[in-house]
């Protein structure tokens, strides 16, 4: 069953930006990408809040997390956090074995 967590992470003068910049160029989400288990590691920018940045960390179990939080990455993330004054919002899902309906399908276009 896979766990989905989306993380906001939010500052100002653009330093969640600037947060997942350094993330991406100093390898760090490549590393994590690599990490057995990491189904996803993506950030997203919503429109309407310059100030924050979404990412959605996805794994295949919890197990997969908790290796990851014992990894030396969560190091580099609480450093890069602490240099750019960040406040994270978390919200944790776990995928529905189920999957969609033919209800839900009908309102998907793939």
């Amino acid at each position: 069953m896979a766990v989905t967590v989306n993380l906001y992470y939010s500052g100002v003068n653009g330093n969640a930006r600037k947060f997942a910049q350094e993330m991406i160029t100093s390898g760090t989400v490549d590393a994590i990408r690599a990490e057995t288990g990491n189904l996803r590691y993506e950030y997203f920018f919503p429109m309407e809040d310059e100030e924050t940045v979404l990412l959605i960390d996805s794994w295949e179990d919890q197990h997969a997390i908790d290796v990851h939080h014992a990894s030396p990455m969560m190091a580099k993330i609480a450093e890069l956090r602490e240099k750019y004054d960040l406040h994270v919002k978390a919200e944790r899902y776990v995928s529905d074995e189920k999957g969609f309906t033919s209800a839900d399908k009908k309102f998907l276009r793939e």
